[in-house]
C-alpha cells in the first residue's frame, strides 16, 4: 500500500469522525459543539453562513442529519480506499467535493484530498 493512499485514508477520518460526532451530538443534545465563552460563544463556523445563504437553516434537523451523513460518507470512503474497493478513489473524490462547503477546516481537507487523489491516480492508483 502506498503511503499516499494511507495518508488520504487517515486524513478522511478527520472530517468523518468529527462530522459524525458533531451531527449526532446535535441531534441528541439539540446543538452542535460551539465555544462556550469568548467572542464566538454559541456561534457556528463559517459553513453556517454558506448553508444559510442557500436557504438551509444551519441548526435544522435536516442539516444535523446531513452532518451525520457526510461524516459516515467520509468514514466509508476512508475504509473503501484502504481496502482498494472498486471506484474508491471516485467515491472519496465525490465525498470531498460534496463537502467543500464545510469551511474552513472541511474545505481545506477536501482540497487536500482532491489534490492527493489526482497525484494517486496519476501514479496509477498505487
Amino acid at each position: 500500500m502506498s503511503g499516499l493512499r494511507a495518508t488520504l485514508a487517515v486524513l478522511a477520518l478527520v472530517p468523518g469522525l468529527w462530522m459524525s460526532f458533531d451531527g449526532a451530538r446535535a441531534l441528541i443534545r439539540g446543538d452542535y459543539v460551539t465555544p462556550s465563552s469568548g467572542p464566538y460563544a454559541g456561534r457556528l463556523g463559517p459553513w453556517a453562513r454558506l448553508v444559510a445563504a442557500v436557504g438551509i437553516p444551519p441548526r435544522s434537523i435536516g442539516m444535523k442529519v446531513a452532518f451525520v451523513g457526510f461524516g459516515v460518507a467520509w468514514l466509508l470512503s476512508s475504509v473503501a480506499l484502504l481496502a482498494r474497493r472498486p471506484a474508491s478513489e471516485r467515491i472519496l473524490a465525490a465525498t470531498a467535493a460534496a463537502t467543500l462547503w464545510y469551511a474552513p477546516v472541511g474545505t481545506a481537507i477536501a482540497v487536500l484530498e482532491l489534490g492527493g487523489l489526482l497525484i494517486l491516480l496519476g501514479r496509477g492508483g498505487e
